[in-house]
């Protein structure tokens, strides 16, 4: 996702970087589900303590697939025959099952397994260019206080309204899966998965196609400093 206040539409996709970039002469791998084709996904994570790591698909079907090495700590297994929608966990070496702490979404909360999402999506705003920074009039909300539903739905049955006040960008509070389904969003524990509660990753991307279609950006405040204490488990995967 990138801030639409250097004019650049922001875009969720639901699943992350394609390939392996590199900073400072040092591969930077990405991580997380990451869809290659059809019914082929990539499944990376960096575990530098563990021994071993698994992922494991619940449904549909029960299968574990061992992952293998790579450099500074990642670890990584491309997988056939799994769709969109598929649930899974990362299984370490003692046994312990983890959701992905890269999930790109958790619909049973911040303790149950990740799911695949489908990176597919009917975009109507393809001649959206985002706005330069100084027509940017922006109204902030949270998703979860802002309608009764408290949904990314609940938000594009208002957006006429907010368009005639005359703003010209939707500010979303934080939206990075949190414990529970009413938060500041400020305790989100997986920055790359959108909150379940309000809609998931189809219903921000509803959001987004919706606010374009009317001339207006969107721009999320995110939270990438701290996690919160409930559901993280980056400890069990390393320093």
């Amino acid at each position: 996702m990138c801030d639409e206040r250097s004019a650049v539409p922001i875009r969720p996709e639901g699943s992350g970087p394609a390939d392996v970039h590199a900073s400072g002469g040092v591969a930077r791998a990405s991580v997380g589900p990451i869809h290659l084709e059809e019914r082929r996904w990539r499944f990376r994570v960096w575990a530098p303590d563990a021994e071993e790591v698994a992922v494991h698909l619940l449904e549909p079907g029960d299968r574990v697939a061992p992952m293998e090495p790579e450099r500074h700590g990642y670890w990584t297994v491309v997988l056939d025959d799994v769709a969109p929608g598929s649930s899974y966990r990362y299984r370490l070496s003692d046994g312990t099952e983890r959701p992905d702490p890269a999930s790109r979404f958790q619909p049973e909360g911040v303790h149950g397994p990740s799911q695949l999402v489908d990176p597919g999506f009917a975009w109507t705003d393809h001649d959206w260019v985002g706005l330069p920074l100084r027509d940017h009039v922006f109204y902030e909300l949270h998703v979860g206080t802002f309608t009764e539903e408290g949904t990314f739905d609940g938000v594009i049955r208002h957006l006429d309204r907010l368009e005639h006040l005359g703003i010209t960008a939707v500010e979303l509070m934080p939206v990075a899966q949190f414990p529970g389904t009413r938060n500041w969003g400020y305790d989100g524990a997986y920055p790359y998965a959108v909150q379940s509660s309000y809609g998931g990753p189809s219903g921000l991307k509803r959001l987004v196609d919706a606010c374009h279609a009317r001339g207006l950006a969107v721009v999320l405040d995110v939270v990438y400093n701290h996690m919160g204490p409930e559901g993280c488990y980056l400890d069990d995967f390393g320093p």
